[in-house]
């Protein structure tokens, strides 16, 4: 069980995250730019990418070969990423594959709370079912699709995790109010002007009547997942 620092020490304290990747370089622009490039210049994030080819084996630093069994393409192997993440076994380590159970927010949520993550980034066709079996804690994947690698779904994690460390996003209250908490997607927004095309905006919204205004808010809520999520819905809003 690996546990964050408690809430008194949470607003000085540094997240390190840690990347095991076959290309390193695939993160330089990402990790330089918006909030996250300002929380690692901050002190509030530290990302320490670690290239799996430096564990290859051979002169051509091989990481991946032909599954047992047969079949179509190359699997990672388990010898370079062991030795990529014993010395990682501090942390908590999430392997990223198709194979791995959907990204929830609650998961964001739960490793925002961290002091250290490791990220590990599969590629090819798979990773060696031993990985996940015995040098990770946790199997994700982003969604109902196959992409080429784990990179995306790091980055993912890493902007999901980070907008949720102390003090990086300007106003906590946008957190506590966006899409997933109470399970329920955010309602709509509008901002000026009132009227464009022909196109309103909800006269409840100009109100200045803010119980009013919250009742239309939660209502949309439910509307809009009840279109678009009904998954997320339990039986109170079903």
């Amino acid at each position: 069980m690996h546990t964050g620092p408690d809430a008194s020490e949470r607003e000085d304290s540094t997240m390190r995250i840690h990347v095991v990747t076959i290309f390193p370089e695939y993160f330089t622009s990402p990790l330089e730019v918006s909030l996250v490039g300002r929380a690692r210049r901050a002190g509030r994030l530290e990302v320490v990418l670690h290239d799996l080819r430096e564990h290859g084996k051979g002169p051509h630093r091989q990481v991946d070969d032909a599954p047992f069994g047969g079949g179509p393409g190359m699997i990672m192997m388990i010898e370079p990423l062991a030795a990529a993440l014993d010395p990682l076994a501090h942390t908590h380590r999430i392997l990223f594959s198709a194979a791995g159970r959907p990204l929830r927010q609650r998961d964001l949520d739960r490793w925002a709370e961290l002091d250290e993550l490791t990220l590990v980034c599969g590629r090819y066709e798979g990773v060696d079912a031993r990985v996940a079996e015995h040098l990770v804690d946790e199997e994700i994947s982003l969604g109902d699709y196959v992409l080429l690698g784990g990179e995306v779904a790091a980055l993912a994690v890493i902007e999901g995790v980070t907008r949720l460390l102390p003090g990086v996003v300007g106003n906590p209250e946008s957190i506590a109010r966006e899409s997933f908490r109470e399970g329920l997607l955010e309602e709509p927004q509008y901002t000026r002007p009132a009227e464009f095309r022909g196109w309103r905006v909800p006269e409840v919204l100009l109100s200045g009547d803010h119980g009013a205004i919250e009742r239309f808010r939660r209502a949309e809520r439910i509307r809009r997942t009840r279109e678009r999520r009904p998954d997320l819905l339990d039986g109170d809003f079903a």
